[in-house]
């Protein structure tokens, strides 16, 4: 069989409020569009069709990679024509309409939690004496279009809420306007559609009718549950879907045996491409992209992991971020580390608090464990780096490489100037700037040497604003004020001095000033030998 799926994504969504597209926005991450093709890809033998209308060009633009025909409903007149764009293409477009065998598959770009498995039940109840439509039991059915039945349970028609009558709007069970349908019958029905009604539009809805009266069967299915068919058409319902989505995200990592301290506090806006056991992550965990995560692995609180490959027997303590990084197993991250793109740790590395790595390797069994930037870096194993050590990769132009061999020792507070290789087993004296290559097995440093003042009085505060020497702010006019650096004139003539006497008094003051402060390095100089 083989099957053709039109996405309806022309709508304005103007209770969204918003310069972008309604389908653009998003949940877990990805477009509400992007989730709906997502579920019909994953149908065999499928040829998607997105109508696309207001916005059309940022939405193609914005999702060019989808392997879809897009069709544009340049006047929004209704889902029937917005159908009808597909069924009948015109000249040139390079359209391929739909084949009479087709079945013919119709969802929404805005109702993102369509279940693989309710939309196969759908096309299951597809064949040339039937059409498939998708309803649901709301209680508040509230401008849905109502499901009308005969006494004997058939479904008769579909009426829109703006012209249904007070009896038809009792009714609970409405459609969701998901369907499938034979090619050939689609294309019968909707040249016959007219928009005589309240909105004067061509409602896609008119075909069931027409099936009643062609004695096609209408056979219904409905989803698990009513938020697999809720359309987003607020911020309101887009915060809940993405509620939901995440409540099944944590539901299905627990179904697999991790642990999660909180299920309500938890985001996966990607996948988990391999999963281990016996895994904890705490709350306002947010998993982004494509992860892989090991065996007995513990994530801290706050923690943000994208991309990114962990090890077995990992921690990783609270608000970490992460980022296209490698851990290997044993090691420990955090807390407050952040672990840029192409950062790769072997096993048993320590990353410690406000310690960054970005671009750079770390072999088995180092440790960078405080206040420490180490880029575009090479460390070796068992090397032990102190803390506020930075690597000065980055000369305003170019970046450049440092290398640390096995076994080294870099002091605190040092500073290593990239290109530069530290030898192995080297050690870096503490507060050292180095800019050369160091030896190996040898302890190297760089300081200025270290002075003591014999005699050196700390200097004393004096109220400046209250000295009386020439220049002082006493020789200023009792009629001018300074307020705020700005010279207010209060002499009862509105006068302000020109700009001249203002700089050549301050110029007399900032003198003054300096006679009255005693020197700040009087005393005996003595070096450390």
């Amino acid at each position: 069989m083989k099957i053709t799926t039109i996405i309806l994504a022309a709508g304005k969504g103007t209770r969204m409020r918003s310069e972008l597209p309604k389908i653009l926005h998003k949940i877990a991450n990805r477009s509400l569009l992007q989730h709906v093709y997502d579920t019909a890809t994953q149908l065999e033998n499928n040829t998607i069709k997105i109508v696309v209308g207001h916005g059309a060009e940022l939405v193609t633009n914005t999702l060019k990679d989808l392997d879809a025909d897009w069709v544009e409903q340049k006047q929004q007149l209704g889902t029937g024509h917005a159908v009808q764009q597909v069924s009948e293409p015109s000249t040139g477009s390079g359209q391929t309409g739909i084949a009479d065998a087709d079945t013919v598959l119709i969802l929404y770009g805005d109702v993102p939690l369509l279940k693989l498995a309710t939309v196969k039940l759908l096309i299951n109840n597809v064949n040339d004496q039937s059409l498939a439509l998708l309803t649901v039991n709301l209680a508040d059915p509230s401008g849905y279009g109502r499901i009308v039945r005969n006494a004997a349970g058939q479904v008769t028609k579909i009426v829109e809420e703006k012209d249904a009558t007070s009896s038809e709007k009792q009714i609970n069970e409405v459609n969701t306007g998901i369907m499938a349908v034979q090619g050939k019958q689609l294309k019968k029905w909707l040249s016959q559609l007219n928009n005589s009604n309240v909105q004067g539009e061509y409602y896609l809805t008119d075909v069931i009718e027409m099936a009643v009266a062609d004695q096609v069967s209408i056979i219904t299915s409905q989803p698990e549950t009513e938020d697999e068919v809720l359309g987003v058409n607020n911020r309101i319902q887009l915060s809940h879907l993405e509620r939901v989505y995440q409540y099944e995200q944590a539901t299905s990592l627990m179904e697999q045996g991790v642990t999660l301290k909180d299920p309500m506090r938890f985001d996966q806006r990607g996948s988990i491409e391999s999963l281990g056991q016996d895994i904890e992550i705490d709350i306002n965990v947010i998993l982004e992209g494509k992860n892989s995560i090991g065996s007995n692995v513990k994530i801290g609180a706050n923690t943000n992991i994208k991309n990114s490959i962990i090890g077995d027997n990992v921690t990783i303590f609270a608000n970490c971020i992460i980022e296209d990084a490698v851990i290997g197993q044993g090691s420990r991250i955090g807390p407050y580390a952040r672990l840029r793109p192409e950062s790769v740790l072997a096993n048993d590395v320590h990353i410690g608090n406000f310690v960054e790595i970005k671009k750079s390797s770390v072999a088995a069994g180092s440790k960078i464990n405080h206040l420490s930037y180490i880029g575009d870096t090479t460390v070796g194993s068992k090397v032990n780096i102190g803390a506020g050590t930075i690597t000065c990769n980055y000369d305003g132009v170019n970046k450049f490489r440092t290398i640390i061999e096995d076994g080294a020792f870099i002091g605190s507070n040092s500073q290593l100037v990239a290109p530069v290789t530290i030898g192995k087993n080297a050690t870096i004296g503490a507060g050292s700037t180095i800019t050369k290559d160091t030896p190996e097995n040898q302890l190297t440093l760089s300081r200025t040497k270290q002075m003591s003042l014999a005699g050196w009085q700390r200097p004393v505060k004096h109220d400046c604003m209250a000295a009386t020497a020439p220049g002082s702010l006493a020789a200023f006019p009792p009629s001018m004020e300074v307020r705020s650096g700005r010279y207010d004139s209060t002499d009862g003539g509105g006068t302000t001095p020109r700009m001249g006497e203002v700089e050549s008094r301050l110029e007399q003051r900032s003198i003054a000033t300096q006679e009255l402060l005693p020197s700040t390095m009087s005393g005996t100089i003595v070096e450390e030998k």
